[in-house]
């Protein structure tokens, strides 16, 4: 059996090839399977000829064949005529030519009709590494037969061979059809379809199959495969997600709420109707009272989650009285109460208090003053939480910017100057003062108020540390110079400090902003950069919504215009993409962020006033200036050319 033709003769395919791989001769069957004539096979790699997902297979047959003298065999595919992809056990050695006694590789494929099993343990092995489910379906029979693959996919089907009629009864009514569809698909391979499936003794899966027509062998019978994914716990995780997200989306809509309410209140009443209908609902507590200060006295009233009863026992109390509600008024200080021991411990002598005798494990109160800087008590509010629910610290925070906001409210109203100067309250408000302490970086903020209007405006900026520890700094710019301007930049500042609490990614927290300004229907919109920096190492994570571009400043006197990716304007488009990119701040630079009342104004092009601003931080830099110095020079810039618009800046060094 070492003659060339006899090694080529026979239906299956055959080669004989050179040590190298180079194709001498090869019969009828195997040119078929290389996909061109035979005369055209000659003296090309056998390997080469092979589909790209089989070549390395192929090749790595035939070195071993050619290098270690012993057979070798594996399964290959090959494109079918019929359109089904041909799988062959291919068996490579080494024989000796007798036309000129030289060793050749002989590859041949094997005839496996009595053994099939044997072409199906690569899918088998493929499978269970990609954690798959394995099975395949004979149409004539209307049987499947599972192959195995992943464990947790074998306990849905305990059987090894089931009638398609029982597959079917197990699938979601609603899905049965989509089943159908996949085992008739023309395609050689079909895309991923969902399908709800009910096992014996356990609930729905959600399940992904995919299926393949393939031909088992050369001149083989054709075959249906699937591959089978639990996507169970998978879509549990998406649902729980999507659940946190809606959540989410809520309390930045009601914080937005609750802080616009706020900022629009004109008298006492409307006040406390915003602080009744909205504090309790907005933190997920049990009830809420309001507490205002009325020549030395407490003037109480509640929501439907404390009883007037219990409301009874501080209405008229005087401001010097030793109990919680009034020394946190009087002091200025927030309290959260866990517990009867932690209150009696701090207020020995306080006995009175809405329902003391309830302190414990599903009870909890939160305290928080009503205070202006400078002036006198004004009023303080009390939120209570039941059914064990305990606020975090984030939210106990957000209250009492919240309750900052209503002092700020309630002053204004006091002195019957309600719209302008709550709106001046508001700005000053949303304007923090810097946090003294930023791990590795210096900042600085400069802001100064329009010229035109009402002397009040949109412009904003912020910057905080977030719970992983990086630092967020944000500038931006609600459309208008009026009351209306100052409560939208109010809203969105506010929703992006929520939403940034639990979204890392800039371009995520325009997104989920935007989403939240659309759904309100908000009658401004407003620009915004967005930054993410690590202290450690200066990368920086940016995103704009139609902003000015951020300049980077070094100390060689240079600058830079970066233009950072994101999307539009916020509060315009639905469904609206954000994008973003990182770089790196050097210790040598300065990030310049301003609004556009900086780099605008009369006889002054975007352009302009961004070089104009550029060379002025990238000297402030060269001459070793710090942030704040910087600053100072580049809002003095702005004043000397009679801009109208107000203007932000934010300078940004690493220690």
């Amino acid at each position: 059996m070492d003659a060339s033709d006899e090694l080529l003769r026979g239906p299956d395919p055959a080669a004989l090839l050179a040590l190298d791989g180079a194709i001498r001769s090869l019969n009828t069957a195997m040119a078929i399977v290389l996909g061109r004539p035979a005369e055209q096979c000659l003296g090309h790699d056998f390997g080469e000829l092979w589909p790209a997902s089989q070549r390395m297979s192929a090749e790595s047959l035939v070195d071993h064949a050619a290098r270690t003298m012993t057979v070798a065999m594996r399964v290959l595919e090959f494109p079918g005529r019929g359109g089904a992809p041909v799988a062959c056990l291919i068996e490579a050695r080494q024989v000796k030519d007798p036309a000129g006694d030289e060793q050749r590789v002989w590859v041949h494929a094997l005839d496996v009709r009595n053994d099939l099993a044997s072409l199906l343990i690569p899918f088998r092995m493929a499978t269970r590494a990609a954690n798959l489910g394995l099975w395949m379906y004979s149409p004539h029979e209307h049987q499947l037969e599972w192959l195995g693959g992943a464990p947790t996919l074998a306990v849905l089907f305990p059987d090894t061979t089931i009638s398609l009629s029982t597959v079917i009864s197990a699938v979601h009514p609603d899905d049965q059809e989509t089943l159908r569809k996949l085992l008739q698909a023309a395609s050689a391979q079909s895309s991923w379809v969902k399908l709800r499936y009910l096992p014996q003794h356990e609930g729905w899966h959600q399940l992904a199959a995919q299926t393949r027509r393939i031909q088992l062998g050369y001149g083989g019978p054709e075959r249906i495969f699937g591959m089978v994914r639990d996507d169970t716990k998978q879509e549990k995780r998406k649902e729980k997600a999507q659940a946190a997200l809606t959540a989410e989306r809520q309390r930045a809509k009601d914080v937005a709420d609750f802080s616009s309410a706020l900022i629009t209140a004109a008298t006492e009443q409307e006040l406390q109707q915003v602080v009744l209908t909205r504090l309790a609902a907005t933190f997920g507590a049990s009830g809420a009272l309001l507490a205002l200060v009325d020549d030395g006295h407490l003037r109480v009233s509640t929501d439907a989650g404390i009883a007037m009863r219990e409301v009874d026992v501080m209405h008229g109390m005087s401001l010097d009285h030793p109990s919680p509600l009034p020394e946190a008024i009087r002091t200025g200080k927030s309290y959260f109460i866990l517990d009867r021991e932690d209150y009696v411990r701090r207020w020995p002598h306080g006995a009175e208090f809405p329902r003391l005798d309830r302190l414990g494990s599903d009870y909890a109160v939160s305290i928080m003053p009503l205070v202006e800087a400078g002036n006198q008590p004004l009023g303080g509010w009390l939120v209570t939480y039941g059914s064990g629910h305990r606020p975090s610290l984030d939210e106990r925070i957000l209250v009492g910017t919240l309750a900052d906001l209503a002092g700020q409210a309630l002053r204004r109203i006091r002195s019957q100057q309600a719209r302008v100067e709550l709106a001046t309250a508001l700005q000053k408000t949303m304007l923090p003062t810097l946090p003294a302490h930023l791990p590795g970086l210096e900042v600085a903020a400069r802001y100064r108020p329009s010229r035109v209007g009402l002397d009040i405006g949109g412009d904003w900026y912020d910057a905080f540390v977030t719970p992983d520890g990086a630092i967020v700094l944000e500038i931006g710019d609600a459309q208008g110079h009026d009351v209306d301007a100052a409560a939208a930049m109010g809203q969105v500042r506010a929703s992006m400090r929520a939403i940034a609490a639990r979204e890392p990614d800039p371009a995520t927290v325009l997104t989920r902003t935007n989403e939240l300004l659309v759904t309100m229907e908000a009658a401004r919109f407003s620009s915004c950069t967005m930054l993410h920096i690590d202290p450690d190492d200066g990368r920086v994570t940016g995103a704009s919504a139609g902003h000015v571009p951020v300049l980077c400043a070094r100390d060689d006197g240079s600058h830079s215009i970066r233009e950072l990716p994101g999307g539009p304007v916020l509060g315009v488009l639905p469904d609206a993409d954000y994008s973003e990119e990182t770089f790196t701040l050097d210790e040598a630079s300065a990030l310049v962020m301003v609004t556009d009342g900086v780099v605008e104004g009369p006889g002054l092009t975007l352009e302009a006033g961004l070089e104009r601003v550029g060379t002025l931080a990238g000297a402030a830099v060269h001459d070793g200036l710090n942030a704040e110095e910087t600053a100072d020079r580049i809002l003095d810039s702005a004043v000397e050319v009679d801009h109208l618009d107000d203007v932000a800046v934010l300078v940004i060094r690493r220690r």
